[in-house]
């Protein structure tokens, strides 16, 4: 049973509606994520994936709707009430964001400094047990210049699970990894569920990953939830949108965009991020 179907969710989305210069990208989405269970939210590119991200650790505000975290709505909270929630939330980013002056140790090291009173040996032990949770003992004096791209994804990782979140955020985790990375990826994300009892919300158009990691996914289309269920249940789906996403077929209003008949690609509604604002 879903969490959206008993009711119960740690991170709770009600009609959510997010517009950016009069473009909707999200429109009256519920959601709920289950505590303790990876949950992947799917869609094409500018679907409003990563826009929901942003509004269940409050980076984005909607323009209707609630975002909840456990028994507090944080939608509505000043920031300084809203940074004690954050800190609940690890936000792996695409790109990994390492600071690139500063070393594996201090990049890891980071939010503790600033978040916490921890002393220098307590520090460097959760530096150091992290890291080697990652894969990545014995790199804490490297620069992110030294390192390749799965090694500053798996850094970054550390980095986000340092303060022991309660809920891990994955933004397209896998982007730029070769296969062989990638699995490594996916792997780690099942050992935070399964050792630290993590709730996951990966998003991501990487199929690959998503059904490895999944226990629940989710479907975004044109900033609507069009299907939510286990992956089988997802495989299983009727609905064409579905179908076409999985199997990586255009409809044939997105081919007419390249088909030179510039009449019909006018119809094509523009769907890129950069585009819907920020």
């Amino acid at each position: 049973m879903s969490a959206e179907q008993d009711g119960h969710g740690i991170v709770r989305l009600i009609g959510i509606s997010k517009s950016f210069d009069g473009v909707q990208v999200l429109r009256d989405v519920t959601l709920q994520f289950a505590e303790g269970r990876t949950t992947v939210v799917l869609g094409p590119s500018g679907c409003g994936k990563t826009v929901l991200l942003k509004h269940i650790v409050g980076l984005l505000r909607p323009d209707r709707g609630q975002v909840w975290y456990a028994d507090t709505r944080i939608d509505q909270l000043r920031e300084g009430k809203l940074a004690p929630i954050r800190r609940k939330f690890g936000f792996l980013f695409q790109l990994g964001a390492l600071f690139d002056s500063m070393t594996v140790f201090d990049n890891v090291a980071f939010p503790l400094v600033e978040h916490t009173a921890k002393t220098a040996s307590q520090r460097r032990e959760r530096v150091h047990r992290v890291l080697r949770m990652v894969g990545m003992a014995g790199s804490t004096d490297k620069i992110p210049a030294e390192l390749s791209g799965g090694q500053k994804k798996r850094v970054a990782l550390a980095r986000a699970i340092v303060l022991e979140p309660t809920v891990m955020l994955y933004d397209e985790p896998t982007t730029g990894l070769d296969p062989i990375r990638a699995d490594i990826i996916n792997q780690l994300i099942r050992k935070l569920q399964r050792e630290l009892q993590m709730t996951g919300i990966v998003v991501t158009h990487d199929l690959d990953s998503a059904f490895r990691v999944a226990d629940e996914m989710v479907m975004l289309y044109d900033g609507s939830v069009i299907m939510r269920g286990t992956p089988d249940e997802l495989k299983a789906s009727s609905d064409p949108t579905v179908q076409r996403f999985l199997q990586g077929e255009a409809t044939a209003s997105e081919l007419a965009g390249i088909s030179g008949d510039d009449d019909a690609g006018d119809h094509v509604a523009s769907t890129d991020p950069q585009e819907l604002g920020p």
